[in-house]
């Protein structure tokens, strides 16, 4: 008589697997790992901005949704207050149902928060700057920040207590404490039922994908300061001042503790690479501009007992080399339009493969074309152990059958024998 695991069990043996796999250990089977992100709106047939203003319905959106795929691990659109966001009102992020049609995703909005000529404000005091000239530049609720007087330069004693005294008094900077003060209370209303959605993953047997994250000091940069475009021009005007930041930032990424492990003593690091790609920078300044840091980040992290998990996002084929200057069996790339067969031949007995069955495949295609891709996948890929199955980025769209197709067939083919 078939004997069915308990939910403690399958939560163990998920992350056995895959914690094995990225340690090139050969376990039972290919591991498969599925980014749910809104797929459980669609799948459901609720909003994507349930996410933000609906919390039970996103909690039995996803029980549902994971009670019919069973993969291996996931990485999930968690609920996050949509009346906090709005409160704060950021210039960088349109969510559904604000800004964005409910049954959408949300999309990320690139702006410039730091000007050519302040790197060396940045540079000379990061907290002062971040506080008063970047936040205020993030949310028009924000701009009062601006106003505050440098915290270093206001003085000791009641003196000093009266200059802040009247700079807080100002009714932009008042303005701008009170948002942050009634986004505060917003979010801190629906704590206990974000961390409790975050459990319901758990105790349903499925391990959470990462413990942290950490971005690539150079992402930090292009993504939310200077953006895509400044940082390209300063690539070419003013390299010292861009690679003095990325060696700041690194600084102040490596001062931040190593978060809590997993029950199994994990600590998985979600590291997204974007600016990093074949698609936005030529090798020559791939290996200026972006490896180094990114290296020596990994390094570290790694040092300290964690494993990184990198969304290699876009194409890191001319890449693929430098990841030999890594430690073998320490860190889980997931490729995204990386050619992952020529990654295998490069990575084989060295590095853990995540990837890479195309999200297009997924929301157009039939269920035998997904059945085949994955085959030979598998086929190609898992030879010698080190690779995890899993679609490339978004599964939003993707047609239902399809993304049963893919994490089933996975677990019935994928067996090592």
């Amino acid at each position: 008589m078939k004997v069915e695991k308990t939910l403690k069990q399958l939560h163990r043996e998920r992350e056995k697997r895959i914690t094995d796999t990225i340690q090139l250990k050969i376990t039972d089977r290919v591991p498969v790992i599925c980014g749910m992100g809104y797929f459980p709106a669609n799948y459901t047939g609720i909003t994507c901005a349930a996410a933000y203003y609906d919390y039970d319905a996103w909690l039995a959106a996803y029980q549902k949704t994971l009670q019919d795929f069973q993969p291996d691990m996931l990485y999930q659109q968690g609920f996050f207050p949509g009346k906090a966001l709005e409160i704060l009102n950021p210039k960088q992020m349109r969510w559904p149902g604000h800004g964005i049609d409910p049954y959408q995703g949300h999309q990320s909005i690139e702006i410039e928060n730091m000007e050519a000529d302040e790197y060396d404000l940045y540079l000379k005091d990061p907290s002062d700057y971040m506080l008063r000239i970047y936040m205020s530049r993030t949310s028009e609720n924000l701009e009062g920040l601006r106003m505050l007087p440098k915290l270093s330069e206001v003085g000791q004693g009641p003196m000093g207590a009266q200059v802040l005294a009247v700079a807080l008094a100002r009714p932009e900077v008042a303005r701008a404490i009170r948002t942050l003060q009634k986004t505060g209370r917003e979010i801190n209303k629906w704590r206990s039922k974000m961390m409790r959605f975050n459990r319901m993953i758990a105790d349903m047997g499925f391990p959470p994908y990462a413990q942290g994250a950490a971005l690539a000091p150079f992402d930090a940069i292009s993504h939310s300061m200077r953006g895509m475009k400044g940082t390209m021009q300063d690539m070419f005007r003013q390299p010292d001042k861009l690679l003095e930041a990325c060696e700041h930032i690194l600084k102040l990424t490596l001062e931040r503790p190593m978060p809590e492990p997993s029950k199994l003593g994990n600590i998985r690091i979600f590291v997204p690479l974007t600016r990093g790609s074949d698609d936005f920078m030529s090798l020559k300044h791939f290996e200026t501009f972006y490896w180094p840091t990114l290296k020596r980040l990994l390094l570290t992290l790694i040092e300290r007992g964690g494993t990184p998990c990198v969304f290699f996002e876009g194409n890191f084929t001319s890449r693929l080399e430098h990841l030999l200057e890594l430690p073998k069996g320490k860190i889980l790339a997931h490729l995204d339009t990386t050619d992952i067969f020529r990654a295998k031949e490069i990575l084989k007995d060295h590095m853990c493969i995540k990837g890479n069955v195309r999200s297009s495949l997924l929301q157009v295609g039939t269920v035998q074309e997904v059945k085949d891709y994955c085959k030979k996948l598998i086929d190609v890929v898992r030879k010698g152990g080190g690779y995890i199955l899993s679609p490339r980025s978004s599964t939003e769209r993707a047609k239902p059958e399809n993304l049963k197709a893919m994490i089933e067939f996975t677990k019935e083919y994928g067996v090592y024998r």
